[in-house]
């Protein structure tokens, strides 16, 4: 196994132990991540994202890994996860494809992809089936979440 996929493995490790330290160790100061439910996020919001996605999961967050391949620059795996959606309790089983760059043996870039709409129908229920594949829906997932995030941001700030 080459370095950068030891660095996916401790990734998704901490990630299935709520270890967001661990987690976070993996990450170059300036990383980037992206996805269809937060868009771009950069350096710390990141790190705050994957906290507040652990806490409000409250320890029901149920991560399977597999297809780690990384090279000295790129890496990628399949993930899925297990949780009830917080906002409406509704069962959700995600499964993401995830894409890494490194540098210095750290991830810089992170893209998760994965159906936003089948994840809105999940955790959304009827409105979520009706709208979740419309790119208005899509667009006020993405606001939700980016203010969810921005409040978490501001309430631990240190």
């Amino acid at each position: 196994m080459v370095a950068n996929e030891n660095t996916i493995v401790k990734f998704y490790t901490a990630l299935s132990k709520a270890d967001t330290n661990k987690l976070c160790e993996c990450y170059h100061p300036t990383i980037q991540f992206i996805d269809p439910i937060f868009g771009l996020l950069k350096g710390d919001e990141v790190c705050q994202m994957w906290k507040m996605l652990i806490e409000s999961s409250k320890g029901n967050l149920k991560i399977e890994f597999s297809d780690v391949k990384a090279n000295d620059y790129l890496g990628s795996a399949r993930w899925i996860a297990n949780y009830h959606f917080s906002k409406t309790n509704h069962k959700v089983v995600n499964k993401i494809y995830s894409k890494f760059h490194f540098k210095d043996g750290l991830i810089i870039k992170h893209t998760d992809d994965f159906d936003i709409s089948k994840w809105a129908k999940q955790a959304m229920g009827l409105k979520g089936f009706l709208f979740g594949w419309t790119g208005f829906m899509q667009k006020k997932i993405q606001e939700q979440a980016r203010f969810s995030l921005k409040t978490y941001i501001k309430k631990h700030a240190k």
